[in-house]
């Protein structure tokens, strides 16, 4: 890995050849035709998380892939349900990046999301996060907590591997809720977010703690300013979107392995 002089992008480390990735995930929909085709073992977990609900798997390095851990965040121990969200995708990266492993070089956000017509988006688009994951419904309108909420984290820098997956760039932009609310949208169009979902940033910010790049790759379930209800498009969307995903995803874990990423 190197970092790109353009003083805009110093944070900003450019991924060749990697060896040992990490990649999270929100939901089991999602995460097991992936788990399936990479042939993902069950991992334990170390013993100080025994009881935390994120699911760990493992495929070793082959000729067409680095090694991989699969992390997924598992079901909510309360409500049965996946556990999406920023919490859990913190949690989930934290004991992913604590195995008793060597250190990855690269953390991979991946799963479905929202995208806009306003911005050309289509259901089935792929988007590789660039230049940096944002947050949207952070609001803390009190001195230097203002600037937190605001603050971008960079992302491992993709845009090589992006023409030949077919995928799309754009900035990432994670909250809570599956909706968008006034105050959300304002913030989004000022971010110039064209990808909108729960848990990127927070892999992001936990990657940043483990000092390990972190990238994001999204297919698109639901479009936000569509007069069909999200709720109901993403429903509709999220098998196909789940399986262009895992397609998408093994393209991108096979450009990785590569010396040169051709």
């Amino acid at each position: 890995m190197r970092t790109d002089q353009d003083p805009a992008l110093l944070q900003s480390p450019i991924i060749d050849r990697v060896e040992r990735v990490v990649i999270v995930m929100a939901m089991e929909a999602e995460a097991a035709p992936l788990r399936d085709a990479l042939g993902a073992q069950p991992l334990e977990a170390p013993a100080w998380a025994n009881g935390l609900p994120c699911r760990l798997s493992h495929a070793p390095r082959s000729e067409r892939r680095p090694d991989v851990v699969l992390a997924v965040n598992g079901t909510d121990p309360i409500y049965g349900v996946d556990a999406v969200g920023s919490t859990a995708a913190a949690l989930t990266t934290h004991v992913a990046l604590n195995l008793d492993r060597p250190r990855p070089d690269l953390v991979l956000s991946v799963g479905t999301a929202g995208g806009w017509l306003r911005a050309g988006a289509g259901i089935g688009d792929a988007f590789l996060v660039w230049p940096h994951f944002a947050c949207h419904d952070r609001r803390i309108p009190l001195p230097g907590f203002d600037v937190m909420g605001d603050s971008e984290l960079p992302a491992a820098d993709l845009r090589s591997h992006a023409s030949a997956l077919g995928c799309r760039l754009g900035i990432v932009t994670s909250g809570d809720s599956f909706d968008e609310s006034p105050a959300d949208r304002e913030r989004i169009l000022a971010n110039g977010a064209e990808v909108k979902e729960m848990e990127a940033a927070a892999v992001a910010w936990v990657g940043r703690l483990h000092d390990v790049p972190t990238g994001a790759l999204k297919t698109i379930t639901d479009l936000v300013d569509s007069p069909v209800a999200a709720e109901a498009q993403f429903v509709e969307n999220l098998a196909t979107a789940a399986e262009t995903l895992q397609r998408k995803t093994l393209a991108l874990l096979e450009r990785l392995a590569r010396e040169d990423g051709d």
